[in-house]
């Protein structure tokens, strides 16, 4: 049984997202308004998925906050931002701060479904359009460390650009999960990713501005 917790302070944002996912199939959908009842929340039911507002209490970006404290309490739980900012910088800084995916308020219901049926499957989510603004940010960052790259480790950079897990990468290169993890461990110390979302953005980066990356 899928169980997910959605955070945010609007109500009827906070009706509608779980009728959405209540119609959608998922049989257990728990709902909180705040970021002490949230946390509270999460730390009792412990969820398969949280969903969380950014803007909570309009108190600037106190879901960051509260991002970072779930994803310290788990480093597994899937995170989606469900946020009105398509700013490139507050999503950059979301992923950074521990989100699975981000999806903005005025996506479709389809579109909200699809980015929580990805991150559930443990894949990162960000829409094609914020994605590419997103790594251009590091853009600078990324492009100066790549020289030393490998075949197989160009071909995990394509396959992360396109979202698949560590799991399907593996299917698909014919090699086992512990060489991926590996694989993208190097990855990391080459390009300057702390994080895995931040080597997704720089592997985004990287296939963005060099489309025969894949193929080498």
């Amino acid at each position: 049984m899928t169980s997910v917790l959605v955070i945010d302070d609007h109500p009827i944002v906070l009706q509608g997202c779980a009728r959405l996912l209540e119609d959608a199939g998922v049989e257990k959908v728990l709902t909180a308004s705040s970021v002490i009842s949230g946390y509270r929340q999460f730390r009792r039911e412990k969820p398969d998925v949280v969903i969380v507002d950014l803007a909570l209490h309009g108190n600037g970006l106190s879901g960051l906050m509260l991002v970072r404290r779930l994803r310290s309490q788990s480093a597994r739980t899937p995170i989606l931002v469900f946020s009105m900012h398509g700013d490139p910088v507050i999503a950059s800084r979301a992923l950074e701060a521990g989100a699975t995916g981000y999806v903005l308020k005025d996506t479709s219901s389809g579109g909200l479904i699809d980015a929580f049926e990805k991150v559930r499957r443990g894949q990162p989510y960000l829409s094609h359009e914020l994605a590419l603004q997103v790594a251009m940010l590091g853009r600078s960052a990324g492009s100066a460390n790549l020289a030393d790259v490998t075949p197989r480790e160009l071909q995990a950079i394509s396959l992360l650009a396109e979202g698949k897990t560590y799991t399907q990468i593996a299917d698909e290169l014919g090699i086992s999960y512990k060489t991926v993890a590996n694989t993208c461990s190097q990855l990391k110390a080459k390009l300057g990713a702390t994080s895995l979302p931040e080597l997704i953005r720089r592997s985004i980066q990287y296939v963005s501005s060099s489309p025969g990356a894949a193929a080498r």
